[in-house]
């Protein structure tokens, strides 16, 4: 955890600001657009873009997912740029909870993966990076994007530490932790063996 030298109330300030960001449901706006219909109601019902990819509309996925992640990146380096590292975290922490609990839609959220990577970029990218390698790595392998996600997750607390980004510690492992509770109904299918793989067609 960095030194906590902006004042308590900036960083109220920042953490309101950025939940409020992450709290952008970008998978349904994108899919409305797109003309998908209502994402809630299609597949699994969730809001990220492993669910928009389930449409069919590739595009849309992709386009969700860097949305998603975009607005995690863009809240911790806003707050980096205007009032440092600490604010930089509560940002990252801040818009991550937005999109898992996003107050335009009676807070039923993602499970935050893509803003977890977004907001790992921005605090500390070779944390980031290393996440999106280990879930490029898994997936490929598996093709299973839940799993992928756990794993990635589980690791960056980890690998923070030992790359020499262990300020970011708390940040990333409060994000892991999440993202594992948001994943608990992933992980009784992965335990049963019933969890949904991607065509290797798509």
């Amino acid at each position: 955890m960095p030194e906590l030298i902006t004042p308590l109330w900036i960083l109220g300030l920042v953490g309101l600001a950025a939940y409020t960001l992450g709290s952008v449901p970008f998978g349904v706006v994108v899919a409305k657009a797109m003309g998908l219909g209502d994402l809630r109601n299609i597949g699994s019902g969730n809001i990220g873009a492993t669910n928009v990819m389930r449409t069919g509309n590739r595009l849309a996925g992709v386009l969700t997912f860097l949305l998603d992640a975009g607005k995690g990146a863009l809240a911790a380096l806003l707050a980096l740029w205007a009032f440092g590292t600490d604010a930089a975290q509560v940002a990252a922490l801040a818009a991550f909870l937005g999109h898992l609990y996003p107050v335009f839609i009676g807070f039923r959220g993602g499970k935050g993966v893509a803003t977890f990577i977004g907001s790992g970029l921005a605090i500390a990218w070779p944390v980031g990076l290393a996440a999106c390698a280990i879930w490029a790595l898994v997936f490929k392998v598996w093709r299973i994007s839940s799993l992928a996600a756990l794993v990635a997750a589980a690791l960056t607390p980890v690998l923070a530490l030992l790359i020499g980004h262990g300020t970011s510690f708390v940040a990333f492992l409060g994000m892991a932790v999440m993202i594992f509770l948001k994943h608990s109904e992933n992980i009784s299918r992965l335990r049963d063996g019933t969890e949904a793989r991607f065509d290797k067609r798509r």
